[in-house]
């Protein structure tokens, strides 16, 4: 059974999105198919349809959070630290091209979320970058071609 690297903010998340989904979602959805059904005929009940549907994509999204939540692998905080790039570090970026700075956090993949600034540890940006320190050259292939960065910063508090 594969592990999956996870921050404690990351783990904290996922188990309040799964406990929101339990103890709100599904008994909730459940309430919704009880009134569509007394609608009547369930063949022609758009309601009814729409609500089993919705019904399972909870049940999904329910049992995909219970999965990654048991395989995760809380990275101690105590282990993230020192002058190279690792998991839970936050990488400050410059490409060399355009002298664009960015800054990501590598996070495990469920958390990821570029818009929000973290990139998961499987992304073609962060696999370049770990155990790399501040100063040095990485190269990533995006469909464009070939990126050029220096890693500016490594820093591990926001």
């Amino acid at each position: 059974m594969d592990r999956y690297p996870m921050t404690p903010e990351g783990h904290a998340a996922l188990s309040a999105e799964l406990k929101q989904l339990t103890s709100v979602e599904r008994p909730k959805i459940s309430k919704e198919i009880g009134v569509a059904r007394e609608h009547g005929d369930l063949k022609e009940n758009a309601e009814y349809h729409a609500a089993k549907e919705r019904q399972g994509q909870i049940e999904a999204r329910i049992a995909h959070l219970e999965g990654m939540i048991a395989r995760a692998d809380v990275i101690d905080r105590r282990q993230m630290g020192g002058d190279r790039v690792k998991f839970g570090a936050y990488v400050t970026l410059e490409d060399i091209d355009s002298g664009e700075q960015r800054r990501y956090r590598i996070v495990g993949q469920e958390e990821a979320d570029i818009e929000g600034g973290t990139i998961s540890v499987t992304s073609p940006i962060a696999r370049a970058c770990i155990n790399r320190e501040a100063g040095d050259e990485v190269q990533v292939r995006v469909p464009a071609g070939i990126r050029n960065y220096e890693i500016t910063a490594i820093a591990w508090e926001p």
